[in-house]
């Protein structure tokens, strides 16, 4: 990197993606737009730690996540955890991501404010804050005091401003609140499937036509 040259500013947005629908999508865009990213790497879990493993297998979940995200600039399927084998342990994935990138990269890790109450809880959670910044995707509706453990694991990291996150490769919590707010949920959608009841709009056409072809989440 010469000494003109900005340093990439890239983001990882993990999940399960299953499936994934404009809630998702839009939350990407304007996460990219808030930060000033190059872009974000949407990485869809093989086995998430934190939760049950869904029902249709990775490689259908990225397929359609590669349909939804379709042209869009700055957006990209990430397929790392696919190709790896075991837990998709975030730490692993920045881990790769930094290899990638080199240590002068301003790279994100976002999440939504249900999984950072229990940041304190993951795989080596110490040394997400060594591979990146954490910002946290709030929502206004839903706010309840830290966990004692995230406190201690946050101490002293916090900014106020993007700005003063990207003045460092790493290290920080911000905490961000999209412009949109969609209200959208990958499981009500499972279960309209499952009843066989209308998704249009709740998913990029795309989508739609490729589970209802393979009779997904029926």
């Amino acid at each position: 990197m010469c000494a003109a040259e900005a340093p990439p500013r890239v983001a990882m947005l993990g999940g399960t993606f299953d499936p994934v629908h404009v809630g998702h999508l839009r939350s990407a865009i304007e996460l990219r737009e808030a930060l000033v990213l190059d872009r974000v790497h949407m990485v869809p879990a093989r086995v998430p730690p934190h939760r049950a493993t869904p029902g249709v297998d990775a490689e259908q979940r990225a397929i359609m996540l590669a349909l939804g995200i379709a042209d869009t600039p700055g957006l990209y399927v990430d397929d790392r955890e696919i190709r790896r084998e075991g837990p998709s342990y975030s730490t692993a994935t920045l881990a790769s991501l930094r290899e990638g990138l080199g240590t002068h990269a301003r790279l994100v890790m976002a999440l939504g404010y249900d999984a950072y109450l229990h940041l304190a809880e993951w795989h080596e959670p110490q040394r997400l804050f060594e591979l990146a910044h954490v910002v946290v995707v709030d929502r206004p509706d839903h706010q309840q005091p830290l966990p004692t453990a995230l406190e201690t694991l946050i101490e002293g990291r916090e900014v106020t401003s993007v700005e003063a996150l990207m003045q460092s490769p790493a290290g920080g919590v911000l905490h961000l609140s999209l412009p949109t707010r969609m209200a959208i949920s990958a499981t009500a959608i499972r279960e309209r499937l499952q009843r066989g009841a209308s998704v249009r709009y709740l998913l990029p056409d795309a989508v739609e036509r490729y589970l209802l072809a393979h009779r997904l989440y029926r």
